[in-house]
């Protein structure tokens, strides 16, 4: 029976209406996940090798057990940002002399197919047969390799349970960063802490069958959990929920543009996507860490800490920004048979923009105790140039934007309205700061190439208006092909 339904998934697959739309878009993703691959095959066999280079007196295997810890939960929350749970229509097998234990089980099976449990092994299966390699045990090799495979699996239905739960995210992100920084600063040693956890597995191999364990507990509960809604009235019940309001009286004070900004906000706490693209950028907060800690881009390839630094306080700004209007794209038609300005309808946008950056801007200032002085200084000037620049760029990139989006669907691992045009705007806001900064901080100094990049900033907010109504009229120019492009039902 399990067969039988992968076989009908394929069918639903390749017969279903989207089959053979955005196939470009497809090629992308696909090849996005082979270098994906590539990169972890080629971690797995050389990461053995370059810590053997770079650090001659640790091995390099206690290390490899030493930050593990930290590669699991970051694998934990890259599951819960990009993962989409595997589903399956159960409308058409309720009523059919189906046992509802083979409908759960092959949804929890199907899930264990997932290109992400695939990808860490591409990591750990060359590093384990590098370590047999150097001579290791293998029967200790084999036991480690297994509760690595086992905990991969686990990360597969904790992510069941924790799915859609902002609160989880939250968690598992602060305990990756306090785990981070206590390593960093030296207030604990995390990686002496829990390299001997995972060594003593190699040492004593039997201590993998706690994988299987805990595998078939995180099994059980999702399968007791699942099976509880496998039944017809739940499935067709529509979901009854009361309705809250909040009168948001301290946008008032915006004038004309702030009933469009209400709606705005409104609509990001009530609706799936949106409000993951709210929470995702405060995580965008961190990203700074990956690359100001690390002397290579300080010495040689400067010009990326200003794309980093563009990241910290534009996480809001470039993933909503890209998808203007078609946030609006379920009653655009509507809006557009109102009385009302263009201009005020893309103000509440740019305000919407402009004040996160700048929140997000006033959270960073940590970065400054953490980093120095140049490192916040280049944060700065990310900001003006997100708040001046980018904000008025993407809002000009979203007049050919065409593709509508279904806001109760989550935003991780859809690309629902995505198109070229998402990718060819990263070009300039991203491309422009850092060739600016590239050009005068080779030839003249630092400061200048951070000054080169906040001249453009105040530049484009001292000219706001002028470009405003340049976008304006580029809106109303394709409003109604706009219009028919989001009448059109995928």
């Amino acid at each position: 029976m399990i067969a039988h339904f992968f076989k009908l998934e394929w069918k639903q697959f390749f017969r279903s209406s989207y089959f053979g739309k955005s196939i470009a878009l497809k090629i992308i993703m696909g090849f996005f996940a082979l270098w994906m691959l590539i990169t972890f095959l080629m971690m797995g066999v050389g990461v053995y090798f370059i810590i053997e280079d770079k650090f001659p007196d640790i091995n390099p295997f206690n290390f490899v057990n030493g930050v593990l810890i930290f590669l699991l939960i970051a694998d934990l929350i890259f599951r819960y940002l990009m993962q989409k749970l595997p589903v399956l229509n159960i409308k058409p097998y309720l009523n059919l002399p189906i046992k509802k234990d083979k409908l759960v089980h092959f949804v929890l099976r199907k899930s264990a197919l997932s290109f992400f449990n695939i990808m860490p092994l591409f990591f750990y299966v060359p590093f384990s047969i590098v370590l047999i390699g150097q001579g290791y045990d293998i029967l200790g090799v084999l036991g480690w390799l297994f509760l690595m495979f086992t905990l991969v699996l686990s990360a597969n239905y904790i992510n069941f349970l924790i799915n859609k739960n902002n609160y989880a995210l939250g968690i598992m992100a602060m305990v990756l960063a306090v785990l981070f920084f206590a390593n960093k600063y030296q207030l604990f040693n995390v990686t002496d802490v829990f390299a001997p956890i995972f060594q003593s597995v190699y040492n004593l191999p039997a201590l993998s069958l706690i994988g299987i364990v805990l595998l078939t507990g995180l099994y059980y509960i999702n399968f007791k959990m699942l099976k509880q809604k496998v039944y017809l009235d739940d499935a067709i019940k529509s979901k009854e929920e009361v309705a809250t309001e909040s009168n948001l009286s301290f946008v008032d004070r915006l004038g004309d543009v702030a009933p469009f900004i209400k709606n705005d906000i409104r609509q990001i706490w009530r609706n799936k996507r949106t409000k993951t693209v709210f929470f995702m950028s405060f995580l965008f907060l961190f990203y700074g860490a990956i690359f100001f800690g690390q002397e290579m881009y300080r010495e040689k390839m400067p010009a990326f800490l200003v794309f980093a630094a563009i990241f910290v306080t534009g996480g809001f700004t470039l993933n909503y920004g890209q998808f203007i209007p078609a946030w609006d794209s379920e009653y655009y038609n509507m809006i557009m048979s109102q009385n009302i300005r263009y201009r005020k309808f893309l103000e509440s946008k740019w305000y919407l923009m402009v004040v996160v950056s700048g929140v997000l801007y006033l959270l960073s200032i940590p970065y400054v105790y953490f980093y120095g002085l140049d490192i916040f200084l280049m944060i700065t000037v990310g900001a003006i140039f997100n708040i001046g620049f980018n904000s008025l760029f993407l809002l000009f990139a979203g007049s050919f934007n065409r593709k509508r989006i279904d806001l109760n669907k989550s935003g991780f691992s859809n690309y629902q309205g995505t198109s070229a045009t998402q990718f060819l705007i990263i070009i300039p806001i991203m491309g422009v700061p850092m060739f600016l900064f590239w050009v005068f901080n080779k030839f003249v100094s630092f400061n200048a190439g951070v000054t080169a990049i906040a001249i453009v900033g105040v530049l484009a907010f001292a000219f706001k208006n002028y470009f405003m109504n340049l976008i304006e009229k580029k809106y109303i120019k394709n409003k109604y092909a706009t219009i028919h492009a989001f009448s059109q039902k995928s």
